[in-house]
């Protein structure tokens, strides 16, 4: 890489926050054009080493920071977001360009418009860099390895042996390596959750309907959520910011704005937070526990009520399996009985896919029905408590060039939060936040936030004080440095 014009230090530059980097512009260290330039040629050159970009968009981009710096010059800002840099997950359409869905039979598909939140971004005057690596299909029929993608398998910036976890990886491994300050990714059922997680980023799943999803691939049409995945808890926030709001364009658009305000959301000694002994010290393996038992201890000392509690007893993975294996198979019907299924990258994904042609109706509508319940059960759950916190994952991201281990591990009997968790906050529709909360064999590891329908900023205020506390995401791989 060339060697920054700027009077800069590049490593600090690359893991910057938005905040930060958007102090810069404003006071002209650093030009919009400059920064482009730098992420640009970053992503370009490292996101092939991690196996995370799928398209360059540095032509356009550098158009579009040149068009910030005359506004800046002209003392014309826009908000927080105004010329920083950004890459999106290759299921948003961006116009003119290919969306692959990380799939080969969509290798050429091209679309003629911005989806929404790409849209939203660019006219807060973001800077759009690139689109990034996924798993084929959002995950869709299930797969067998970290090489069901069209890139190939997306490597774990901190190393890369490991898989930066899926569908959402190669925003996951974007962010942590320093390759864009932020990342738009997509959860049907634990897709930036994961990723974010075994990449020691933070992630913000948003409930569900709060961004539209009008210009995205369909996986799961009543489980389809557009995130955030960022450096910190307010970077997150100030993203959403953003791209939150309602969209006639999108059926399932809940018509509601954000607007990040946590300074009103600091009184967390009078909230109740419900979380279980186990889920720290039993449930995780073995070398995670201590890491984990400590941030549980950083949680306790902001001050709230601490609850023991359990997640109400449902078969979580089954239901969630139903629903999206069955409204997958409408969406990708054509894709399955033309045959061109059979060019998916990973087997066991193509023969889910042709197997989730058999559900029922009445399978489905069951599945549904007992979606509703869980919802009651979890308004019943959310009457007594504010939060739930949990680690985000129990064990350590998967090899990159082994199949999954589907052992499974041999864990207590006893339940309490974290098993069932990200599928019953998916089929919820509750948001999440997942935050760097410790470091395990040079690999970072995931504590996660769950709240209420639209208590985002109470969520961000929880995290952006327990980030506050440590240093975890300031953290960055030894890899990625340049």
């Amino acid at each position: 890489m060339r060697k920054p014009k700027f009077n800069l230090d590049a490593n600090t530059l690359a893991f910057a926050t938005i905040s930060e980097l958007g102090d810069l512009l404003r006071k002209r260290e650093i030009s919009c054009v400059e920064l482009t330039r730098f992420f640009g040629e970053r992503l370009e050159t490292l996101g092939p080493e991690y196996n995370a970009l799928a398209l360059s968009l540095r032509k356009d981009a550098h158009k579009a920071a040149k068009d910030v710096d005359w506004e800046i010059k002209h003392d014309r800002f826009r908000g927080p977001l105004q010329g920083i840099p950004f890459a999106v997950k290759d299921l948003l359409s961006v116009a003119d360009y290919p969306t692959t869905w990380g799939a080969k039979p969509f290798a050429d598909q091209v679309f003629d418009y911005d989806a929404t939140a790409v849209h939203k971004l660019k006219n807060a005057k973001g800077i759009l860099l690139g689109k990034l690596a996924m798993i084929e299909l959002a995950g869709g029929g299930g797969y067998t390895s970290a090489s069901a993608s069209l890139q190939g398998p997306a490597r774990n910036p901190w190393n890369k042996a490991y898989w930066a976890g899926g569908s959402s990886s190669g925003s996951g491994a974007a962010v942590a390596a320093g390759l864009v300050p932020y990342a738009l990714g997509s959860e049907t059922s634990g897709s930036i959750m994961t990723p974010a997680s075994y990449c020691g980023v933070t992630g913000l799943r948003p409930t569900y309907g709060l961004v539209s999803r009008y210009g995205v691939m369909s996986l799961s049409w009543t489980l389809d959520k557009i995130g955030v995945l960022a450096r910190s808890a307010e970077d997150c926030g100030l993203v959403l910011h953003e791209i939150a709001g309602a969209d006639d364009n999108d059926p399932a658009s809940a018509n509601k704005s954000f607007y990040y305000t946590p300074q009103y959301y600091s009184d967390f000694k009078e909230l109740k937070i419900g979380y279980a002994e186990i889920d720290f010290s039993e449930w995780p393996e073995q070398a995670l526990r201590p890491a984990f038992a400590q941030a549980l201890t950083v949680v306790k000392t902001l001050g709230p009520a601490m609850v023991e509690s359990k997640l109400p007893d449902f078969l979580y993975g089954p239901i969630i399996s139903c629903i999206i294996d069955s409204e997958a198979a409408s969406v990708f019907e054509t894709l399955i009985r033309s045959g061109r299924v059979d060019q998916l990258a990973d087997q066991g994904q193509i023969e889910g896919l042709k197997a989730s042609m058999n559900y029922l109706a009445l399978d489905y509508l069951k599945a549904m029905r007992i979606r509703t319940q869980i919802q009651a059960a979890f308004r019943m759950l959310f009457a007594g408590i504010d939060f739930l916190v949990a680690p985000t994952k129990l064990e350590f991201p998967d090899k990159v060039d082994v199949p999954f281990d589907e052992t499974p591990p041999q864990r207590p009997e006893t339940k309490g939060v974290v098993a069932g968790l990200v599928q019953a906050g998916n089929l919820c529709g509750l948001p999440a936040l997942t935050m760097p909360c410790g470091f395990v064999n040079g690999l970072p590891i995931g504590l996660q936030i769950v709240g209420r329908p639209f208590s985002e900023n109470h969520i961000l205020a929880l995290g952006v004080e327990f980030q506050k506390r440590t240093d975890f995401h300031k953290q960055h791989p030894g890899t990625a440095i340049t």
